[in-house]
């Protein structure tokens, strides 16, 4: 049984179908790529995923436990960590304060997890740091470590590589694959890059005005003509 099952889901947005029949499975292990141009439902799925905006109809099951009645904050407290498309941190918080509000469900006394220092080593000379004063890559480490905090099981993450400069994307590359390389966490990425999806994608789906059009395993997507699928 996959750690991520949807099913079905329907969303809308006053009159317009957002998302139509979407499913989605993500694997401890594996990291599943969504694709697709601007405008087709990417990142309107995953708040669906999260609990940011409720879905109509179908269901979305984690570990086997239906959780799309769940609040934001209950999903994370059942292990799933958000990173979303823009960053969101808190410009005015130092880069302690932000990494502290990813524990902000666990004991007062929990301590910041050393680990997070050893992926995102620039995060340790900058704890004092504002985080709004941050270049947009350390910002983006900042909000991927945010998220890792608390050890989420599942890891959602939009668009990390956008506005991002070169050699940081590839570090950020490197850290996802080795997450799921420990085979612990599930993690599921929505992104325009296409090369650093293919990079990174044990399994693709890719998204048409609120539909699933393909999916298959990571390693196809050059022989099924993914690229050509995306391109704008």
């Amino acid at each position: 049984m996959s750690l991520l099952e949807a099913k079905d889901i329907n969303q809308y947005y006053g009159g317009s179908h957002i998302l139509r029949n979407v499913s989605l499975q993500a694997e401890l292990g594996q990291v599943t790529v969504v694709l697709g141009r601007n405008g087709v439902g990417k990142t309107t799925l995953l708040k669906s995923l999260m609990g940011l905006v409720p879905i109509k109809s179908g269901s979305i099951t984690l570990d086997g436990v239906a959780i799309d009645k769940a609040t934001p904050y209950e999903r994370a407290r059942m292990g799933v960590g958000f990173v979303p498309q823009g960053r969101e941190i808190f410009g005015r918080l130092t880069v302690q304060e932000n990494l502290l509000m990813g524990l902000a469900y666990k004991k007062g006394s929990t301590p910041i997890p050393t680990e997070l220092f050893e992926l995102f080593p620039v995060l340790k000379q900058m704890l004092g740091r504002r985080g709004g004063d941050l270049s947009g890559g350390q910002q983006q480490q900042l909000a991927i470590a945010r998220a890792l905090a608390a050890g989420p099981k599942l890891l959602i993450l939009d668009e990390p590589t956008e506005g991002i400069q070169p050699n940081i994307i590839k570090d950020i590359g490197k850290v996802i694959r080795m997450l799921a390389d420990r085979g612990n966490m599930a993690i599921v990425l929505v992104e325009q890059y296409y090369d650093f999806a293919e990079e990174l994608a044990d399994r693709y789906v890719v998204m048409e005005r609120g539909e699933v059009i393909a999916s298959g395993p990571g390693s196809e997507m050059q022989a099924k003509g993914v690229r050509q699928l995306v391109a704008i």
